[in-house]
């Protein structure tokens, strides 16, 4: 199978909405991003629909097809009847000049072939008379058989699709001429590019918009009224079945919608559905809603009428091919994934922290519609551990959970209207609490003062490190407060600091002892020194006065 689905790496966020929205799971997660595995795809398209980064893309033939209207001079367009769905008003006639002019010899409508297809239904049917009949005009329902439900594959009609009839029948008619399918679908690609040599080169509607855009072309208005248009109702749901001449010996079934079809499967396989034509399509709404359709112009009602209104009552005057030109051969496309066995799933079940049954709550967010098929997906190298979206919220409850209430700050959280929204163990310690849930979703002002959180989200300035004493507790704390604009939220973080307030306030209070007895002493110092230095003036007083008396004594000797 071809890369006819890309995905663009850098667009990828890992959502998991392709795996959710793909039928068959064929889609691998590795490193954070999602990759198609070619080998299980069925091309619905239904991953390039949902992904909401534009992260897969479609390969684009519009480069092939130029060079094949360069190098032939014969190259006819097949336009897929769901094209009046796309082009509201523009009949066959404006879509032919308008795809003259980008460099097409001709142009003719699928539905030509469509007309053989069903023909060869109803031979079928007639002659052969099967006891259930799958048709095989969605080249998805054949990958999905072929794939997938081998067991249906004898009842897949072998017959070649209306875009390879038609190319059969134009190339009858115009020998050496090259085919280019006009159309909503993705696997009509990898149809083209399977059974070569019929069909030489595909493009979506999408891609013929692009090409009209850079030729500077529109499609004008022209609208017909051929009756002798029937098949141009193939694209809806029931269209097939529409066109048929019905036999009163089978029930005719019309199944769209991949999980339907699957459904449909599974019931023949029980064989519990006998004399039966079931049309399937793997599009709900057929055709006209097909995924380029869907991504771009997803307006199932409207096409419907679109195209309802634009079909005629009877057959296209069509050239018929033979029975061997008409014949399709099918082959089993073996899938190579492995299965775990129910020990490996078991231990996988533990990694995703299920640890019995009741934890395996089936919700489907990881795309899967049970944890053991998740398993399964792990083990065949599908999935990671990490898509389990209960399992990494539970992770990060805890982790966060445990940080929170083992830190020895109080943590509170409140929303705009100032009610408590979270709060910790070392809060309900602080604020003398039993629990959080005594007052969660309760105005803060029950238990503390608001004024400096009004003051924070009023202003949107935080408060950092602030010291203040919770009269109600007896109790210091240093404050933080912080706005968060992102989650319109308060948050709060007090660190008891009683402890250290008390030690500092006895550290003040011996310091003010110690001054005071440092300046009773240096007083009572200061007093002595002041009677020792009066007693020492008296004592020199009378020492000069013997001194001087004694000089003169000596000298009058």
């Amino acid at each position: 199978m071809g890369d006819f689905l890309k995905l663009k790496k850098s667009n990828c966020v890992n959502c998991y909405k392709c795996i959710r929205h793909c039928p068959v799971k064929s889609i691998r997660f590795s490193g954070g991003q999602a990759n198609i595995i070619a080998n299980e795809c069925i091309l619905c398209g239904q991953c390039f629909v949902v992904c909401p980064q534009n992260a897969k893309e479609v390969a684009d033939d519009r480069e092939k097809v130029r060079v094949l209207m360069a190098e032939n001079e014969t190259v006819v367009a097949s336009l897929a009847p769901s094209f009046i769905a796309n082009w509201e008003g523009i009949g066959i006639k404006g879509m032919e000049n308008a795809l003259k002019k980008l460099g097409f010899a001709q142009v003719e409508e699928t539905a030509i072939g469509a007309t053989i297809v069903k023909r060869e239904y109803e031979r079928i049917l007639r002659e052969d008379k099967p006891d259930i009949l799958i048709s095989s005009c969605c080249h998805s329902i054949n990958l999905l058989i072929q794939k997938h439900y081998p067991f249906a594959m004898p009842y897949l009609a072998n017959v070649v699709s209306p875009m390879q009839a038609h190319s059969i029948d134009i190339k009858k008619r115009y020998p050496g001429a090259k085919t280019v399918f006009i159309g909503p679908c993705v696997a009509k690609k990898d149809e083209v590019e399977h059974y070569k040599g019929i069909v030489d080169a595909c493009l979506t509607f999408e891609e013929l918009r692009q090409m009209f855009e850079e030729a500077g072309i529109e499609p004008e208005p022209d609208m017909d009224t051929t009756e002798k248009s029937k098949a141009r109702i193939f694209p809806t749901a029931g269209g097939v079945i529409a066109t048929m001449e019905l036999s009163d010996e089978y029930t005719y079934l019309a199944i769209d919608g991949t999980e339907n079809c699957i459904a449909a499967l599974k019931d023949i396989e029980g064989g519990h559905i006998h004399k039966c034509f079931i049309e399937m399509n793997t599009c709900k709404g057929s055709c006209s809603n097909g995924p380029v359709m869907e991504k771009y112009k997803n307006a199932p009602v409207r096409s419907f009428q679109n195209v309802s209104r634009y079909a005629g009552k009877e057959d296209f005057e069509v050239d018929e091919l033979t029975k061997l030109e008409k014949r399709k051969i099918y082959e089993y496309i073996e899938q190579t994934a492995a299965m775990p066995n129910e020990n490996q799933i078991r231990e996988i079940l533990l990694k995703m922290g299920k640890n019995d049954k009741s934890q395996e709550i089936n919700c489907g967010s990881c795309g899967y519609a049970t944890c053991r098929d998740k398993a399964v997906a792990i083990f065949q190298g599908k999935a990671e551990v990490s898509m389990c979206l209960p399992f990494l919220k539970d992770r990060a409850e805890s982790f966060s959970g445990s940080i929170i209430n083992n830190t020895p700050n109080a943590i509170i959280i409140l929303n705009e209207k100032l009610e408590v929204q979270q709060l910790n163990k070392a809060a309900c310690a602080i604020l003398n609490l039993n629990g959080p849930n005594s007052i969660m979703g309760e105005q803060v002002v029950r238990i503390m003062d608001p004024k400096d959180f009004m003051e924070v989200l009023n202003s949107g300035i935080s408060i950092h490190n602030k010291r203040t004493y919770l009269t109600d507790y007896r109790k210091f704390v240093e404050e933080t407060i912080i706005y968060d604009p992102e989650y319109r939220n308060l948050l709060c973080i007090m660190r008891d600091i009683t402890s250290e307030e008390e030690q500092r306030e006895k550290k003040e209070e011996i310091c003010r002892s110690t001054i005071e007895v440092a300046d009773k002493v240096v007083e009572k110092q200061m007093r002595i020194v002041q009677e020792i230095a009066s007693l020492l003036g008296e004592t020199a007083a009378e020492t000069k006065i013997a001194l001087t008396k004694l000089k003169e004594s000596v000298q009058d000797e």
